[in-house]
C-alpha cells in the first residue's frame, strides 16, 4: 500500500451556504407551524365561519295542502306534485351555457313557449341568481327537461291543486294561486287551517349539494288540516244538472239551490249557475265565480207568506179554523191596490197559502203590528249572518224604522220591501221543519247537532206545515214540486226585479220547501234569477228542479216514502175547501 493510500481524511466543517440553506428551511417549516398553531388553536373563528359560509344552509320540508271532502269522504279538492323550472343566469353564463342552442330549443318547446322569450330571461341580466322559467309543469315534462343537462336550468318541487268535481262545486269550494294559497271560497274562508307550516332544519351539504350532517332543527313545523263539508257529493251533482237544465231551458241569467237538513242545519248542497271549471283558469271571469246562493240577495215574493201566518198564529190574531173574506179579490190600501188572480171569496188560513192570495195575507198582516211581523222575520234570521263562516255572505236587508205605511206593511206580507240569500231563506224553511228551532247553518260536517235556539212554537211550526202540504197537491200553486210518496210542504214565490224609479220586466221564480212533511228531513230553496219567455212563475220554473232534486236526495238518503193514501189523508187533513 502506498504512503497515500494510508493518509487519514479528516472532515470538513459545513460550508456557509449549506447552513444559510438549513437555517431557510427550518424557519419556513417553524413558520407553517406556529401558522397553523394559530389559526387552528389561538383564532380558529374566521375559517369556522369562512367554511359554514360554503357549507351551512337551512332547509325546509315541502308540506302539501289539506285535503277538501265531503261528508262521505269524496274528494273535492287534492294537491298533487309538480315541479318549478327556473334559471341561474350566473351559472349559464359561467358554464357556456348558450353553446348549444339545440337544447334550449327543446326547452322551449317543451315548456310551450317561443325560444327567444325563454332566452331573454335569462340574458337580460347575467349577474341575476334566479329566475323562473314556468310555474307547476307536471313530472313528466320535469323529468324531460332533467335530461337536456342544460348548465343553470333547475327544477324545485312544488304542488298544484286539482279538483275532482270540476264545476258542480267550483263557487263552494273555491280555488288557489299559483304559489297554493287561497283565493275564492272554502279555499279561501280556510286558508289557514289547510296551509299548515313546513318545518326548518340547519344542515351541512357538500360542494354537490348533498347533505352530509343534519346540526339542528330551527323550526318545528305543523302538519296541514283536512277539511271535512257536510256536502254529499252525490246531491251536490243532481243538484247541479238539473239547475244547469232549467238555467239552459228558460235561458235564465243565474241560478241558485241550497239543501239544508232540518235536524242539524247541515248544508247537503249549494249549487250556482253559470259555473266555471276551476282546474283550467285560462279564461275566468268574475260572475261565473261567486256563490250566489250566499252573495245575491233577492225580494222573496210570496215565499215568506207562511211566516207571516206564523206570527199571526204566534200572536193569537187567528187560529187555525178562522176565516178571512176576500172579496172582491182586491182592496185599496193608502190610494193603491192589492189583488189577487181571481175572487176566492171566503178562504181558510190554508186555502190562503195554497192559493197564494195576497188580499188575504195583507189581511193578517195590517191586523198585528209592524214590529210584530219584523220581530218575526229577524228572529227567523232575516237581515243577520246564518253562521256559515264563508267570505262574501250577504246579510240580505229587513229595513228597521218607525213609520211603516199600511201600504208598505201589505207589501213586507208578500215579499217585498226585504230582500233575502237563498240561503237565509232555505234556514227560515228548515226552521220550520225542525218544529220551530232555528240552526245555525253548517258548510262542515257536525259530529253532533248543535245547540239551536227556539224561535216559534212546536206547535205554530207544525201547523203551518201541515197547511203548505196543499200547495203541492191538486188546486195548489206548487204542483210541479210533487214527488209521489212523500208529502212535501212548500210555497212558490215570484217576485218582480226592482229598476231605478220602481219595478222592470224582468222576474225572481222561487220554491222553497221541506219533505217529508209528515217527518221533516230536507229543506230547500230554488231560486231562478230572470227566466225568460211566458213562463216565469216559481211554481212553473223552480218547481220543477225542486221535486227533482228534493225526490232524489231522499232515496239516495233511504228516506222510506208513505203509501199514497197517507199522503193525500194529510194534504186533506187541514181545514177549508180547496
Amino acid at each position: 500500500m502506498t504512503k497515500q493510500a494510508k493518509r487519514i481524511t479528516k472532515p470538513e466543517p459545513l460550508h456557509w451556504r449549506l447552513k444559510l440553506v438549513v437555517v431557510f428551511v427550518c424557519a419556513v417549516f417553524f413558520s407553517l407551524v406556529a401558522r397553523a398553531a394559530y389559526i387552528q388553536v389561538l383564532e380558529p373563528g374566521r375559517l369556522r365561519h369562512e367554511s359554514d359560509m360554503r357549507t351551512l344552509r337551512t332547509t325546509s320540508n315541502e308540506v302539501q295542502r289539506g285535503l277538501i271532502s265531503d261528508r262521505n269522504g269524496e274528494m273535492l279538492a287534492v294537491s298533487v306534485p309538480v315541479r318549478a323550472v327556473y334559471a341561474d343566469p350566473k351559472m349559464v353564463f359561467d358554464n357556456n351555457g348558450f353553446a348549444d342552442m339545440r337544447r334550449w330549443q327543446a326547452l322551449a318547446d317543451v315548456l310551450h313557449e317561443p325560444v327567444a322569450d325563454v332566452v331573454q330571461r335569462v340574458q337580460e341580466n347575467p349577474k341575476k341568481r334566479f329566475t323562473y322559467l314556468k310555474r307547476q309543469v307536471t313530472p313528466e315534462v320535469a323529468a324531460y327537461i332533467n335530461q337536456l343537462k342544460l348548465p343553470g336550468i333547475y327544477l324545485k318541487a312544488e304542488s298544484r291543486r286539482y279538483y275532482p268535481t270540476g264545476e258542480i262545486t267550483a263557487q263552494l269550494v273555491g280555488i288557489t294561486n299559483i304559489d297554493d294559497v287561497g283565493i275564492e271560497g272554502l279555499e279561501s274562508t280556510y286558508d289557514n287551517w289547510l296551509t299548515g307550516t313546513p318545518s326548518k332544519q340547519k344542515v351541512r351539504k357538500s360542494r354537490d349539494g348533498r347533505v352530509v350532517e343534519r346540526l339542528d332543527i330551527i323550526q318545528e313545523g305543523e302538519s296541514p288540516n283536512d277539511l271535512v263539508l257536510s256536502i254529499d257529493q252525490r246531491i251536490q251533482q243532481l243538484a247541479y244538472r238539473e239547475l244547469k237544465r232549467a238555467t239552459e231551458i228558460y235561458q235564465a241569467t243565474s241560478a241558485s239551490l241550497v239543501m239544508i237538513d232540518v235536524r242539524t242545519g247541515e248544508v247537503l248542497a249549494m249549487a250556482n249557475t253559470p259555473s266555471y271549471n276551476p282546474n283550467s283558469r285560462d279564461q275566468l271571469q268574475s260572475h261565473r265565480m261567486r256563490n250566489r246562493a250566499l252573495a245575491d240577495a233577492y225580494e222573496p215574493g210570496s215565499t215568506v207568506k207562511p211566516f207571516v201566518m206564523a206570527a199571526a198564529l204566534q200572536s193569537g190574531i187567528v187560529k187555525p179554523g178562522d176565516v178571512i173574506p176576500t172579496s172582491p179579490g182586491w182592496m185599496r190600501i193608502g190610494g193603491r191596490q192589492v189583488r189577487d188572480g181571481v175572487n176566492y171569496g171566503d178562504m181558510s188560513l190554508a186555502k190562503i197559502l195554497w192559493k197564494s192570495s195576497n188580499v188575504g195575507i195583507s189581511k193578517l198582516a195590517l191586523q198585528m203590528p209592524i214590529q210584530q211581523l219584523l220581530g218575526t222575520y229577524q228572529s227567523l234570521g232575516l237581515g243577520s249572518y246564518s253562521g256559515i263562516n264563508i267570505i262574501g255572505e250577504s246579510a240580505g236587508l229587513v229595513q228597521d224604522r218607525h213609520r211603516w205605511s199600511d201600504f208598505e206593511r201589505a207589501t213586507l206580507a208578500f215579499g217585498y220591501g226585504l230582500t233575502v240569500t237563498p240561503l237565509q231563506l232555505a234556514r227560515m224553511y228548515a226552521t220550520l221543519g225542525s218544529g220551530g228551532i232555528l240552526y245555525p247553518s253548517s258548510i262542515l260536517k257536525l259530529k253532533q247537532a248543535p245547540e239551536g235556539t227556539r224561535v216559534l212554537s212546536e206547535n205554530v211550526a207544525n201547523e203551518v206545515l201541515k197547511m203548505l202540504v196543499g200547495v203541492t197537491e191538486e188546486g195548489g200553486t206548487g204542483t210541479k214540486a210533487h214527488i209521489d210518496g212523500y208529502p212535501v210542504a212548500g210555497k212558490s214565490g215570484t217576485s218582480r226585479k226592482a229598476v231605478a224609479g220602481g219595478y222592470g220586466d224582468d222576474y225572481v221564480a222561487l220554491f222553497a220547501g221541506v219533505a217529508p212533511a209528515n217527518d221533516p228531513r230536507l229543506a230547500m230553496v230554488v231560486v231562478v234569477n230572470e227566466p225568460k219567455g211566458d213562463h216565469y212563475y216559481g211554481g212553473d220554473v223552480s218547481g220543477p228542479v225542486f221535486g227533482k232534486v228534493m225526490s232524489g236526495a231522499l232515496q239516495m238518503l233511504n228516506v222510506e216514502p208513505l203509501p199514497s193514501h197517507e199522503v193525500v189523508e194529510l194534504a186533506g187533513s187541514v181545514g177549508g175547501q180547496r
